[in-house]
């Protein structure tokens, strides 16, 4: 769907890299710019003496070129880069690319229609718009995090980065919006994309439900409300998850479960003194995670396993989709846009630090400035 755009990336760790990813899955071509040292995500702290996890997952059908942009006439490649280009993403904080000579306004003389993201903490102004921060910190800001409690009420910080994941879909949904203007328009666009703002923008139900009747939780039924919308322990001390808000979901689930007498409960709460709950705990308990995954493929009652991650290869709806792959001695996600074809099935592994720098020099010779 892109294999006619050119995206120039000097993004670096994680969001900016996640935007390129998914732009590079629908066909973008992507020439990541790094430093001679290579973008930190090569060198993570699980790293064991060769580029590893961090990069690896997000670096893939993507051509690495090493630029100095501290030089003069390295900068002038980069320029020559973005002339040639679509589109520029870039992640250093806000006055960096100023410095360097590759800011919008420099973009702008060389390549007027171009489609130019930052992608920041907390983009361009701003009293925080200077300051470091990490995906937790996006959460806490945003009060996500205060979503995430344990028993004790005390903020557990989630293992998946999902600030992160957010701003790097943000940013590509932007991109590809401007894009289309651009299509239309001949204009291209400056995107000021702050992953504090984009997991903000997550809270929208919360914010508007606090606002009107004073509750912290958004939908606070949906966290350990109902019997029918749940977590459940298995025989073998596992977990499924029960969705069943509507009527026909309950309906279809106890009555495949024997209990008739369950129809009208629906909606009663997860209490210890509801005599209801206690006996869809003891129900679950009887069987195992296996046993309720099968249940959940034959009966439609919005049942599904919570699944470890090692397992998810595993489950036949993944299967059927092509989502995970093995490729390159490890397994990759990856999504299916056209004919039910993963992104995968074309992919190329994470690129060599500098693996396409003569390439591209060479591209830049032969093309007229």
């Amino acid at each position: 769907m892109l294999s006619d755009i050119l995206v120039i990336d000097f993004s670096q760790h994680l969001p900016g890299p996640y935007a390129t990813l998914r732009l590079a899955d629908r066909g973008a071509q992507i020439v990541k710019v790094e430093t001679p040292r290579g973008d930190p995500a090569r060198h993570s702290v699980l790293q064991d003496g060769t580029d590893r996890y961090l990069f690896q997952a997000n670096g893939r059908s993507k051509k690495s070129m090493v630029l100095d942009l501290k030089e003069a006439s390295q900068r002038s490649v980069a320029l020559d880069l973005i002339r040639q280009a679509d589109v520029v993403i870039e992640s250093f904080r806000p006055g960096v690319t100023k410095r360097l000579g590759i800011s919008y306004e420099d973009a702008l003389i060389v390549n007027p229609g171009i489609v130019y993201c930052s992608l920041t903490g907390y983009g361009q102004n701003g009293p925080m718009h200077q300051l470091g921060s990490h995906d937790m910190n996006f959460m806490a800001l945003s009060g996500a995090l205060a979503q995430l409690k344990d028993e004790e009420g005390v903020p557990i910080p989630p293992s998946l980065t999902f600030a992160d994941m957010a701003g790097g879909m943000a940013a590509s949904e932007a991109i590809l919006a401007a894009l289309i203007q651009r299509g239309k328009t001949g204009r291209g666009a400056y995107l000021d994309i702050a992953i504090a703002d984009v997991v903000l923008s997550l809270m929208t139900t919360h914010v508007t439900v606090e606002s009107g009747s004073g509750e912290q939780h958004g939908l606070a039924k949906l966290s350990r409300g109902y019997v029918c919308y749940g977590i459940y322990r298995t025989k073998d001390k596992r977990y499924v998850a029960l969705g069943a808000l509507e009527s026909k979901f309950w309906d279809n689930f106890c009555l495949a479960v024997d209990r008739k007498q369950w129809l009208s409960a629906r909606m009663s709460l997860q209490r210890e003194d509801n005599p209801i709950f206690l006996e869809m705990k003891q129900l679950f308990a009887s069987r195992t995670l296996a046993e309720w995954t099968t249940f959940s493929l034959t009966i439609d009652c919005c049942l599904t396993p919570i699944l470890e991650v090692g397992e998810l290869h595993q489950h036949p709806q993944i299967q059927a989709r092509g989502l995970i792959q093995e490729k390159w001695g490890q397994r990759y996600v990856g999504t299916c846009y056209l004919e039910q074809n993963s992104v995968l099935d074309k992919a190329t592994p994470a690129p060599t630090l500098g693996e396409h720098t003569e390439e591209w020099l060479a591209r830049l010779a032969r093309r007229p400035c």
